[in-house]
């Protein structure tokens, strides 16, 4: 094996296994088409592509069991009571009554049309 091909195989594993890694957090086609760009037998490719698919579900899972144990433990009333007591609540709000259009009603269709001029 020459210096050469050495060096290619070198950068297909540090291609194969950046993807791995960076699977969990890419969609099925662009992984498809990163690996397209990499001449290895279907079975391979099938092989990282299941990898790949298993990395993220797993992912996943783990973020929602975490995020679940998380909200578990938090205590709602106690959230608010810390809320209220720490911060002033202020509220900013807009609220705009408009005459609605029915079908048939002449006298609002000019009242918007007088409007919109």
């Amino acid at each position: 094996m020459t210096k050469r091909d050495e060096g290619k195989i070198a950068d297909v594993i540090k291609k194969v296994v950046s993807i791995g890694v960076g699977a969990a957090f890419m969609t099925e086609e662009a992984v498809k088409n990163i690996l397209g760009d990499i001449h290895l037998p279907k079975e391979i490719l099938n092989g990282l592509m299941q990898n790949a698919k298993n990395a993220k579900d797993s992912f996943n899972e783990s973020l929602r069991e975490e995020v679940r144990g998380y909200l578990a433990k938090v205590d709602p009333t106690k959230l608010m009571d810390d809320l209220i007591e720490r911060y002033d609540i202020e509220v900013n709000a807009t609220l705009r009554f408009k005459t609605k259009n029915k079908a048939g009603d002449t006298a609002n269709s000019k009242e918007s049309a007088k409007e919109k001029v």
